[in-house]
This record gives C-alpha cells, sequence and structure tokens, in this order.
C-alpha cells in the first residue's frame, strides 16, 4: 500500500560511497586538533544523514580513505552536493546543522567513551564536544561546549526568501535536561569572508528547563518538548519566529507516565549507535502536525502480553485520544516490538514491518472506518524493514539503522487494488475515502473508482458507495476554497460505524483540549484554534445535514399548482436556474448522457431549496467571509453535485458502450441498457436517502430505459412504487411514437391512467385515440360535476329543448355541463377542444362501440 523510494540520486547510493564530486568542495578543510578514537566497526566510505535543514537540504558524513570524517550538504531540489567541511581524524558525529547563508557549521561529537578514557589516562578531557565553525571560507573553530554529557546542535532558520547576513541563531540540546539559545553576529570582510564578530562568549538565553523529551519541526520552526508533573507529562511548545523571538504557543496534559532518566530527542540528528540504545529503553512518542490544523501525538505503549503491540494516538485537535491494541499473528524473538510513526499529512502511520500498517485518518479520526489498517502483503514498506525510523519531514523516513532517507507515499494503484480486492466494508470504505480525499480529484483514479462502484452495489452492506462517492468528492472539491468549509460540509453519508477490525479493540478517551497562547495569528496555529473552538462549543450541529431540506420539499412537492406562484417559490425557482447557469458554463460540449435537455420541476425545487438553506447554513458560521463568497460557494457546490451525478452516469455509459440517445420504444433493451437502468436505480435511492437533487432529465432517461428494459406488468410497479417517475417529455414521446397496437395500446392507458393530473392535461392531446378520448370526457365530466357539488357554482334548471329528444340521458347531462361552462368554470382551459360538444361526441362514439354499431 505504502511504498518507500529514494528521492534524490545520492540517497539511492548511500551506503556506498559518495556522489561524484562530493569531496571536491572542501580541499584543504582542516580540523586535526581533535583527536578521536578510530571506528573501524563502520565501513570506510558509508554514508550516514545526520540532518535535515528547513529548506530541505540533508546533512550527511561520510569516512575517507585515512579514515577523515567528511561533512556533505545534498540539495533536494537541485540534486547537487556540497562539500562543508573535513575533520582529518575518525569522529563519531552525533549531531550537525549549517545556518541559512551556508556560512557557519555548527556540529557535537563523541571524543572518547568513559572506557576509553580511562584507558588512555585522559580524566581531564572532555566526552563530548560542540563546536562553531567559519566555513565561508573555512577558517576559526570555537568551542560552544565540552562536557561529558551529550549535546545536539541545531540553527534556526529565517522564512523563506529572507536571509539574516548579520547574524543567525543556534540551539544547543544537553543531555542534562535543558535547551539554550546562542545568538551568533557575524561581520563581512574583505574578499567577502564572514566570520565571528564577537570574541568573547557568544550571548545566550536559557528556553527550556526539566525536560524528558524533546522534538524539533524543522519545517515550523517549532520545538515540542514534555516535562513532568506527579505522575503526568505536560506537551508544550515553544515557536521560533523570524523576529528572533520565540514564545510558548502550547500547553496540553498528557496521560502518559514517563519515568525515564535519559533524555530522548527527535530530529535533533540522528546518532545511529546511541539512537538505538536509547529506543530500547525510553519513550517512543512522537509529534505531527498536518496543514489543515491537526496535532497529533503518537506514543507507544508498554504491554505485559507478549503476542500484543499497543500504542496510542492524541488527537489534541479534536479532544480525545485513541488507544489501540493488536494481536500478533505470527512473532518472532528476535523482533522488535516496537511501533514505529511516520506522517504522512492526511495519515499518521503506525508501522510494525512483518505484521502491519495502520493509516490513521488524522483530519477524520472519529469513525474507524476511514483509518486503513493493512496486514501482510499490502502492509509491506519495501526498503523498511527495521523499526528505527524517524518521519523529519512529511512524507519523508529515516532510517536510522542504515542512515538513509526515503521518500513514503501511499500508492495510488495499491490502494485501488486494495478496495477492488477487500471483503469487508471498513476496508471499502476506507479505500474509497483515501482514493477520493488523499489523492484529490485524479481524473483516472475517479473513473477506476465509479467503475469499481457499478459492479460492487450489491456487496456492501452497511453502506451506499454511490452515497459516498458523491459527499467525498464535493467534500474533496468544495474545501480547498473557504477555511473552515471542512467544518461545515459532510464528507460522509454515515452517522455512526459500529463495524470492527479483526484483531484489534480500540478505546477512546476524551482529554483535555490544549491552551493556546499565540502572537500570530496566521497558519497552523489559527487552524488549530479553530479546530479547537469547535470540539469545545459547537462541533456536532456544524456539518450541514438534509432534514430540514426533505420536510421542506415534500411540503412544497404537495402544494397546489395555484399556490405555486407566491414570493418564495419564485426565489427558490430563481435560485435552480442559477445553478443550471452556472452549471452551463463549465461544460460546453456536447454531454454523452442526454441529460440537461428538460425542465423538470420536482428537482429544480429541490435544488432551489438546498442552494437557500445551505446558504443560510454557512451564513451562520461563516459571515467573516461575506454574502456573495458564500453565494458562490453554494452555487458551486449544487453545480459540483449535478455533476457528479452526469460524472457517474458517463461512465456508466461508456462503460457498457451505449449511444448518446436511447428514446426508441419500437425495440427492447440490450442487456447493457438493462445494467444501466438497473445502476440507475441505485443512484436513484441514494439521492432520495440523502434527499439530493438530480440533474433535470435523469427521471425521463430512466423511464426510457424501463419502457424498454422492462416488462409491462414489473414496468406499472416500479412506477406504482415511485421508483420510476412520469415525466412530460417521455410520456409525449411514447403516446406520439409508439402505434396502436394492443400491446401498445395496453401500455399506453396503462401508463395514461397513472398520469398526475396538471400533467395528464399536457399529453392527453398527443394520443388521438377513443380510449385517450373517452378518458378526457370522463376526467372532463367529473371536474365539472364536482364543481358544482362544491358550491362553487348554482345548479342550473335545464330548459325544454326545442329540438326532437332522441337519447334523453345524454341530453340531460349535456345541457347541465353546458350551464356550468356558462358560469366560467372550464378545466380545461388550455386545450379548447375539450368542452361539452367534445363529451357528447366522445360518449356516442363509444357507446356505438359498445353496441357494435358503425359511427358516422
Amino acid at each position: 500500500m505504502a511504498a518507500a523510494s529514494a528521492p534524490t540520486e545520492p540517497v539511492q547510493g548511500w551506503g556506498g560511497a559518495p556522489a561524484a564530486g562530493a569531496e571536491s568542495g572542501g580541499a584543504g578543510a582542516r580540523g586535526g586538533r581533535y583527536a578521536a578514537s578510530p571506528d573501524t566497526s563502520e565501513n570506510s566510505s558509508a554514508l550516514y544523514v545526520v540532518n535535515v535543514e528547513r529548506n530541505g537540504k540533508v546533512i550527511y558524513t561520510w569516512k575517507g580513505n585515512q579514515r577523515n570524517t567528511h561533512i556533505g550538504l545534498y540539495d533536494l531540489q537541485t540534486k547537487q552536493n556540497e562539500h562543508l567541511y573535513m575533520f582529518e581524524r575518525d569522529l563519531r558525529i552525533i549531531s550537525c546543522s549549517v545556518n541559512n547563508e551556508r556560512t557557519l557549521l555548527a556540529v557535537s561529537f563523541h571524543q572518547y567513551t568513559e572506557e576509553e578514557r580511562v584507558s588512555r589516562l585522559l580524566q581531564s578531557v572532555s566526552r563530548y564536544l560542540a563546536l562553531l565553525i567559519e566555513i565561508h571560507p573555512i577558517n576559526n573553530v570555537r568551542v560552544l561546549k565540552a562536557v561529558d554529557s551529550c549535546v545536539r546542535v541545531q540553527f534556526l532558520y529565517p522564512n523563506e526568501g529572507r536571509n539574516t547576513p548579520t547574524g543567525s541563531r543556534l540551539l544547543l540540546v544537553s543531555e542534562d535536561k535543558y535547551i539554550e539559545q546562542f545568538d551568533i553576529h557575524v561581520i563581512e570582510e574583505e574578499q567577502h569572508r564572514v566570520v565571528i564578530q564577537d570574541s568573547g562568549q557568544l550571548p545566550r538565553v536559557r528556553v527550556a528547563d526539566d525536560l524528558i523529551w524533546a522534538q524539533w519541526d524543522m519545517m515550523e520552526q517549532r520545538l515540542f518538548y514534555i516535562v513532568p508533573k506527579e505522575s503526568r507529562s505536560i506537551l508544550k511548545c515553544i515557536q521560533f519566529y523570524p523576529d528572533e523571538n520565540f514564545y510558548s504557543t502550547l500547553e496540553s496534559h498528557l496521560d502518559i507516565s514517563v519515568n525515564d532518566t535519559q533524555l530522548k530527542l527527535v530530529n535533533f540528528g540522528y546518532h545511529y549507535c546511541q539512537d538505538q540504545d536509547v529506543a530500547s529503553k525510553s519513550l517512543n512518542l512522537q509529534v505531527f502536525t498536518s496543514k489543515a490544523g491537526g496535532l497529533c501525538v503518537c506514543c507507544n505503549l508498554a504491554s505485559d502480553i507478549p503476542d500484543e503491540i499497543r500504542y496510542c494516538i492524541y488527537f489534541l485537535h479534536r479532544g480525545y485520544n485513541k488507544t489501540f491494541t493488536v494481536s500478533l499473528e505470527r512473532t518472532e524473538t528476535h523482533q522488535l516490538k516496537e511501533v514505529a510513526f511516520m506522517n504522512l499529512d492526511y495519515y499518521v502511520a503506525a508501522y510494525l514491518p512483518g505484521q502491519f500498517l495502520h493509516l490513521l485518518n488524522i483530519q477524520h479520526p472519529d469513525l474507524l472506518c476511514y483509518s486503513l489498517f493493512l496486514t501482510g502483503e499490502d502492509a509491506r514498506i519495501d526498503m523498511l524493514q527495521n523499526c528505527l525510523i524517524r518521519s523529519p519531514l512529511k512524507s519523508t523516513v529515516l532510517d536510522c539503522n542504515v542512515g538513509r532517507m526515503y521518500a513514503v507515499s501511499i500508492s495510488d494503484s495499491a490502494v485501488l487494488r486494495f478496495l477492488q480486492n477487500s471483503k469487508r466494508d471498513s476496508e471499502r470504505l476506507a479505500a474509497l475515502h483515501c482514493a477520493l480525499l488523499y489523492f484529490q480529484h485524479m481524473e483516472d483514479l475517479e473513473m477506476q473508482v465509479i467503475w469499481w462502484i457499478s459492479e460492487n452495489l450489491s456487496t456492501c452492506h452497511s453502506f451506499d458507495p454511490i452515497q459516498e462517492f458523491i459527499i467525498a468528492s464535493l467534500y474533496c472539491r468544495m474545501c480547498p476554497e473557504t477555511q473552515d468549509l471542512d467544518k461545515l460540509l459532510p464528507y460522509t453519508s454515515l452517522l455512526d460505524w459500529m463495524g470492527i477490525i479483526p484483531g484489534v479493540t480500540c478505546v477512546t478517551d476524551i482529554i483535555s483540549i490544549p491552551v493556546l497562547e499565540f502572537q500570530h495569528s496566521k497558519g497552523f496555529w489559527e487552524k488549530l484554534n479553530s479546530n479547537l473552538e469547535c470540539v469545545k462549543y459547537a462541533e456536532p450541529h456544524l456539518h450541514y445535514h438534509n432534514n430540514v431540506l426533505r420536510k421542506e420539499w415534500l411540503n412544497l412537492s404537495e402544494e397546489r399548482e395555484e399556490r405555486r406562484t407566491t414570493a418564495y417559490l419564485r426565489h427558490i425557482f430563481e435560485n435552480a436556474k442559477k445553478v443550471l447557469a452556472h452549471l452551463d458554463t463549465w461544460d460546453s460540449e456536447e454531454r454523452l448522457v442526454p441529460l440537461f435537455q428538460e425542465e423538470d420541476y420536482q428537482q429544480q425545487l429541490l435544488m432551489g431549496l438546498m442552494v437557500a438553506q445551505l446558504k443560510d447554513h454557512l451564513m451562520r458560521h461563516l459571515q467573516y467571509v461575506g454574502k456573495q463568497k458564500i453565494d458562490q460557494i453554494v452555487l458551486d457546490y449544487v453545480a459540483n453535485l449535478l455533476n457528479l451525478v452526469h460524472r457517474i452516469m458517463k461512465e456508466v455509459w461508456r462503460r457498457h458502450q451505449l449511444h448518446s440517445c436511447i428514446f426508441c420504444f419500437d425495440e427492447r433493451g440490450s442487456a447493457a441498457e438493462f445494467a444501466v437502468f438497473h445502476f440507475m436505480g441505485r443512484i436513484l435511492e441514494a439521492a432520495s436517502g440523502l434527499c439530493l437533487p438530480l440533474p433535470p432529465g435523469f427521471h425521463t432517461l430512466h423511464l426510457g430505459l424501463g419502457v424498454r428494459c422492462l416488462p409491462l406488468h414489473t414496468l406499472l410497479h416500479y412506477i406504482d412504487n415511485g421508483v420510476l417517475h412520469l415525466t412530460e417529455t417521455c410520456v409525449r414521446k411514447l403516446l406520439k411514437d409508439l402505434d396502436d397496437t394492443e400491446k401498445n395500446e395496453k401500455l399506453k392507458f396503462s401508463i395514461v391512467m397513472r398520469l398526475p393530473e396538471a400533467l395528464g392535461q399536457k399529453v392527453h392531446q398527443f394520443w388521438n385515440h377513443p380510449v385517450n378520448a373517452n378518458f378526457i370526457a370522463r376526467k372532463y365530466v367529473k371536474l365539472l360535476l364536482e364543481k358544482l357539488g362544491s358550491g362553487q357554482c348554482s345548479r342550473p334548471i335545464p330548459e325544454r329543448l326545442s329540438v326532437p329528444v332522441e337519447f334523453l340521458p345524454l341530453n340531460y347531462l349535456t345541457s347541465v355541463l353546458a350551464e356550468i361552462e356558462n358560469q366560467g368554470v372550464h378545466p380545461y382551459e388550455k386545450q379548447d377542444h375539450v368542452n361539452v360538444r367534445f363529451v357528447e361526441e366522445t360518449a356516442l362514439r363509444h357507446t356505438v362501440m359498445l353496441l357494435g354499431l358503425k359511427y358516422s
């Protein structure tokens, strides 16, 4: 599912000789005054990553032929190497950092072990050194620390594109559980030589004390650290700003008991032997952030059961944590039981090589069905087969065992393959959301997902894949438009999930909300604060729901015709017209599927109502955006919804190789048409379940396919149960195009008998047949007599006829109807030929036909 690849040429060669030219830039570098014991345990040509800077440049080290220690810099963008410095001794580099201008290099290294120092009678020599070196050009070397406790160094970086040639700031982290900041001022001498200005001690300030764990976020220049407090731990964060200030921005209580006496550091350089030793007996904890304001703390927990792994993810931006317990299928004694965590931005990955890969959804962690739990070959990440892994950058991991860095990404082809092969609904849901939301609107992947949906409608029992596709795709398309829109639009059709993941148990606990204090309101801290505000006040009620929409639509659909001219309804239909006009500007090509070619009162009513109600919902929570922007968002949302349904139809249409027009009723439908008809029924079911509008013409197309594909009794059953909707376009074409054979007469009459009154008045005229005329006459008489019975007209007193009476009952009826007409009552005003004379002729014709006589 996930793939690890070497993102750069030298990374592919790390473990072998350095890239060509790596040493050429360092000719004349000197550092021989710092003696160190030879390290014969490592390959003399091995390269190791020791740091990754904010600008993405990688600092690495290797041993030369004479056991010299070289430090190089690799640019991930230009794929160029630069030699920074060379020590003429074999040193154990612990950490290394170069400033943004590449004029200063900070290095900390291990001189001697305690045993070596005693054996060489060097008790007065410090075990660890931290140096500050001028490298533009190579010049003076200054000792920052000479101590017996391990120290690490890290330069601070300004914002991208902003240089500070007059100075740099350097963090120094001590194993004695404190962090301090050095202010280093430089001056430029002749020939562009850059040297440190201060001749005495460098100014310094204490940043943090008493910490037991710390992590450096080089991209965002943040320091996360933990201090113990009684039986709990407090996570804090310090944000470093370009103006050379730093502030404590976050404080959060973690229910983690930490008894470590040794300081654990993350992303402060990578000292492989020491990291492996510390990892085996120290707290395995990492903090990850996402661009959407997500903040997660990932922690490995101890377990007393041999074949069991426990880890906890604190979703601080959502106010809860989830503790997972995984029962391992197979274990080997030599395998580490330490979960490695990786930051993939939208996901946090918990990885145990050879066992499982758990991709936890950061943005929507509520339901487990949106997180992927993979085992077997699906969980295999090539080239990452051990657990000592760090994630210095998003979608990047460093294998600390071998000192190599890899780009890690989720494979879209693997996700699609997993979706196609999955047997559980939870796996299908997670893969479906990953394909739609993680990869974000990839045309080919969307097409493959639609094809999968069309083939697997009956295999998904706990969710509707069409509903999930529409809602998730809409969410993906719309949320980038405006900040906080992701909290207001639905991302799923599910309200809860009761499924389980075999072999995995999950316990959710509510935690205290982090306390934020930030100086600058833009960026990550603003988004995190917005997420926390949602948790505090209104999260369950923020996402748009269709409950009110359905009720209002049903009420308006049942309104009588004369009440449909109110100002409110005019406004609703104006909304629908704007949506359709907006949609026309997107797609000027001829549509493969015959949709959007007619008016549909019911669907336009639903469109307009959705526009009105969604607009009201957004106005309550996004007032700062402005009415004009919200109007545009709402139009985009409903238009995208209709376009998605059309996209689904288009892909299914292509898959079954149907023509652009199928409205020909003189032959039966093919197997492909029947498959499309069945799929349209599922689209209709999905839309009805969520009260979503369908493109105008959908019901006409569905009915047309039904007439071609279904036997009459099944067709009528579908109509009577609301699966098929009678539309004017389809009924008119059916009445006009089909000849009046006995079979077609039966079909036409069955359809005519089921037409709503308003629609019947529009289409009856297109079938010139005695049966239809008889039906119209009966209907006309019924309506006139209902007017008489309701008191809307006075009862007429028939006059004596001056002509001889040949059929008294009919004469009496026609005279009564004529009097009613004379009082201004005419139900069929738009059809002038339907009157008393029409009733009389139809009655006589029908009577003659019943008697078997010839009508003249």
